[in-house]
């Protein structure tokens, strides 16, 4: 689908400009978009600025000078706090300005953005994305948007800029939901991937042989393919902090006990996880998780 020329014209704000969020307003900038930048580390924005983005000192100034404003943060309070606050993005925005929330955040928050953002004529959407580091910079991403249909589809283009698997999965807080479904099915299957490749190394094999024969088989995942490797080649580096994760785990089962339904394979995962916190790898990748499971 082609970018419509008034949608080009829209100005975009983006807040949070960490591993996965600039590489998605950088692909916003190489299509024409004007883009107003905000991060609460400066430097981590220079990239941005250096290719024309144009740097806002709060999400103030991004809200009074965007018609649709991203966030990518990294915490549901820190949604809160730009959404509600009293600089934030509800009480400072355009008229008819767009909220987008990209981070992956509480249902029930979602939920609340939107009517707050119904009662003062704007429009919002929660639209979570999966596929890590490498997806954002590939711009692939799998995007899973809550919200009215009507925001959904004036927003479609710029989606498909830094996605190209972009559902519309409901009212407002289904992409939050949706994105815990993947959260889950993700935890579990990392513990397969660790425990693989561990068991890998103990039987004598050679790992990377090992996953070339696993990966095209009923064992094939995206976490198994991308962070498989990275295990092999001892590269924990963050596509997608353990902090964050242990994050939307807390998330999908708070949820999940609110529905009354026990998620056994997700408390496991919660518990490995928070093990490897204790060791000091809250800010590693993912697949780090890897060291509880295997150790020298």
């Amino acid at each position: 689908m082609e970018l419509k020329e008034q949608e080009n014209k829209k100005v975009v704000g983006f807040i949070g400009t960490g591993i996965m969020g600039a590489s998605m307003a950088g692909h916003l900038l190489d299509h024409g978009y004007e883009v107003n930048v905000f991060n609460r580390t400066k430097s981590r924005a220079d990239l941005l600025v250096s290719k024309g983005a144009v740097w806002q000192d709060s999400p103030k100034l991004v809200a009074e000078q965007s018609d649709i404003i991203i966030t990518m943060l990294g915490y549901p309070a820190d949604v809160e706090e730009v959404y509600f606050g009293a600089d934030g993005l509800l009480q400072n925005a355009r008229s008819n300005a767009v909220l987008i929330d990209m981070t992956t955040s509480s249902p029930a928050l979602a939920k609340r953005i939107e009517a707050e953002a119904g009662n003062r004529g704007l429009k919002a959407l929660d639209a979570p994305v999966s596929g890590g580091d490498v997806g954002a910079r590939e711009a692939r991403l799998s995007i899973m948007v809550g919200g009215s249909e009507q925001a959904y589809n004036a927003i479609l283009p710029l989606f498909m800029l830094i996605g190209k698997n972009i559902v519309h999965q409901g009212e407002a807080g289904a992409g939050q939901f949706t994105k815990m479904c993947n959260q889950i099915a993700i935890a579990s299957n990392m513990i397969g991937v660790s425990e693989a490749l561990a068991y890998a190394k103990k039987a004598g094999l050679e790992p990377s042989k090992v996953l070339k024969s696993i990966e095209a088989g009923a064992a094939g995942s995206w976490s198994l393919s991308n962070l498989g490797p990275r295990i092999i080649n001892g590269d924990f580096a963050p596509g997608f902090y353990v902090k964050h994760f242990v994050k939307d785990i807390k998330i999908a089962i708070e949820s999940a006990d609110e529905m009354g339904l026990p998620l056994p394979g997700l408390a496991l995962a919660r518990s490995l996880y928070e093990q490897l916190i204790s060791l000091g790898e809250e800010n590693s990748g993912t697949q780090a998780l890897y060291k509880v499971i295997f150790k020298e």
